[in-house]
């Protein structure tokens, strides 16, 4: 029975279509960057902002979060494509995975700010936003790790045991035929899944705003990567940092600081309403307005005086002249 409740790994994460392979890693990645961009649109909207707007900050935001998570990868674990033996050109095919999370959320994070401010949007309110669709994003994204049956957790008798191909197992390590693993990838995933929820309630009820909503993201997600990574036995680089994993001790640091910032900010509060925009955004869209109301406005003159011209000729009285 048990044998039966067990999770198939993939047989394949590639699939050709003609001469273009089609990667289910990658089109986790894709599927994650469309909803997190579709979740906060429409809380940008919520919030009195113009729709589309989100979509041009994605256009900086997610070409640096991939340079920054590949970036965090190959440096964290940069044995795998240096050294003898190795060919350092690989650490350009990111479709072949290894994307840090911690990199792809501070670079991320770099192109939003900069994506921000040349629209005139104020950037505390747009990470608030943005915050809910980036975990909905890293839910969906962490399935890729499925169809290249990797990071995985250790060896489990549990019923939702992850089946792996023995091709790969971590390197100098074997198992017993019919081992399976932790599926950390799942658990990840309905974590982050579970947090989207937990950060929509508390924006609705606390009206969290001035960085607050990303401060609990961050505390929300590093809760479950510590305990997650913690089950891991993925070859890594610093797998044993005064006993723990590298990424441990990160979310560990990660966690406290955020705390420290929702503390912080107990006793300096957002002002409510939160403007979204910059003073200098607000000023730039009045003086454009401007033109065209006047504009607006001599119209509507003209036509009142065309209509009382008529009038007086109707009733036979002379037209005068201004």
């Amino acid at each position: 029975m048990i044998d039966l409740l067990t999770i198939p790994s993939p047989s394949t994460g590639v699939w050709e279509l003609g001469p273009l392979p089609i990667r289910g890693y990658a089109l986790s990645i894709v599927l994650g960057v469309v909803l997190a961009i579709w979740l906060s649109e429409r809380r940008w909207a919520a919030r009195g902002g113009t729709r589309g707007e989100i979509s041009d900050i994605a256009l900086w935001a997610v070409p640096f979060g991939l340079v920054g998570g590949r970036l965090y990868h190959v440096v964290t674990d940069y044995q795998l494509y240096f050294g003898e033996g190795r060919d350092p050109v690989t650490a350009l095919y990111v479709w072949n995975g290894g994307l840090g999370i911690w990199g792809a959320i501070a670079l991320g994070a770099l192109g939003a700010y900069i994506g921000a401010r040349r629209a005139g949007m104020r950037v505390a309110p747009v990470m608030d936003v943005l915050a809910p669709g980036v975990l909905l994003g890293q839910a969906v994204g962490r399935w890729g790790n499925w169809f290249n049956q990797e990071l995985y957790g250790r060896p489990t008798d549990l019923p939702w045991g992850l089946e792996i191909d023995p091709a790969n197992w971590p390197s100098g390590q074997t198992f017993e035929p019919g081992t399976t693993f932790h599926p950390t990838f799942l658990y990840e995933s309905l974590w982050s899944l579970a947090g989207v929820a937990l950060l929509l309630v508390l924006d609705r009820r606390f009206r969290m705003g001035r960085g607050r909503l990303v401060a609990a993201y961050v505390m929300v997600y590093t809760a479950g990567r510590g305990w997650i990574e913690m089950l891991r036995i993925d070859d890594v680089q610093m797998n044993d940092v005064a006993g723990l994993r590298l990424n441990v001790w990160t979310s560990i640091v990660v966690f406290a600081l955020a705390a420290a910032y929702l503390l912080w900010t107990r006793s300096h509060p957002p002002a409510q309403p939160e403007p979204i925009y910059t003073d200098a955004h607000l000023a730039r869209v009045a003086a454009s307005a401007t033109p065209e109301s006047g504009a607006k406005a001599d119209a509507e003159a003209d036509e009142k005086a065309d209509e009382k011209a008529d009038e007086k000729a109707d009733a036979g009285e002379p037209e005068t002249k201004d």
